[in-house]
Formats: C-alpha cells, sequence, structure tokens
C-alpha cells in the first residue's frame, strides 16, 4: 500500500490505514524501526506512521518535532514529496530523508544523522543529507 495523501478520513480510517502502513513496511523500514523503537535511540521516543494533517509521516520524534521519512527509487525528484516536506515544516516538523538503500547499507550514518538532529547539532537545510528544518516551531 503506497504512502500518502489521505483527504478527508475519519480517525478510525487514519487508525486502520496506519495499521495497514505497519503491516506493509518495508525492510529500510523495518530495520530502521528497530534501532529506533522503545526509545533506543538516545532516550528518544519515535512512533511509526505519524499523521501530520493529511500525509502519514514513516516515523516520528514528537518531542523534538522531528520526521524521518524512508524513500525508494519512485521517491526521485518528485514534486509531491516537496508538496509534502513543505507542509509537514509549516505544521512546525522537521524532515530528513534518507533512500531505502542508505538505511540497509549505511545504518549507522543513518542513525548518527538522526541523533545530530536530534541534539541540534545539524540544524541548518542541506541537500546534501535531504535535512528540511520546520519554518516554525510547535510549542
Amino acid at each position: 500500500m503506497a504512502k500518502g495523501r489521505m483527504r478527508g478520513l475519519m480517525p478510525s480510517t487514519h487508525t486502520q490505514f496506519a495499521r495497514s502502513l505497519r503491516r506493509n513496511e518495508t525492510d529500510a523500514e523495518k530495520v530502521l524501526w528497530r534501532e529506533i523503537r522503545n526509545r533506543n535511540l538516545n532516550g528518544f521516543k519515535f512512533v511509526r506512521q505519524y499523521p501530520v494533517g493529511p500525509y502519514f509521516a514513516d516515523f516520528a520524534c514528537r518531542e523534538k518535532t522531528l520526521v524521518v521519512e524512508l524513500d525508494g527509487a519512485q521517491h526521485a525528484e518528485n514534486m509531491r514529496d516537496a508538496e509534502r516536506t513543505r507542509y509537514i515544516n509549516n505544521a512546525g516538523f522537521s524532515v530528513i530523508r534518507f533512500w531505502n538503500e542508505e538505511v540497509l547499507r549505511e545504518r549507522n550514518d543513518v542513525l548518527e544523522t538522526i541523533v545530530a538532529i536530534l541534539e541540534n547539532r545539524l540544524t541548518e537545510a542541506c541537500n546534501t543529507t535531504r535535512f528540511s528544518p520546520a519554518t516554525e516551531q510547535v510549542q
């Protein structure tokens, strides 16, 4: 099932859709979830398939307002992803995107990048790391 925009869903439908996304996760999502669940990553709590407006973020750390998105080849130069990132940024969340292959082959580098953001060592937008800081902070 593709992740994406779901307009006008009722809360129970949101929950059902999020559950179906979790049941159909990619190998990269499984690998990353094992590393970040249960506060395994420096004590930061993450959730999966977190709704942000009409979108479902792959992973989110609500405490630090960070969304982690994993992308497959279908996302290369996808304008919808840019729109999605802008929306999530405007909702007060920073967004970091990784390619599925990065997670599978360079897991430690991916985790270190996430920690750098969570610990405010990486704060500036960067196309190389595909990091987009929030445009406003949620209080």
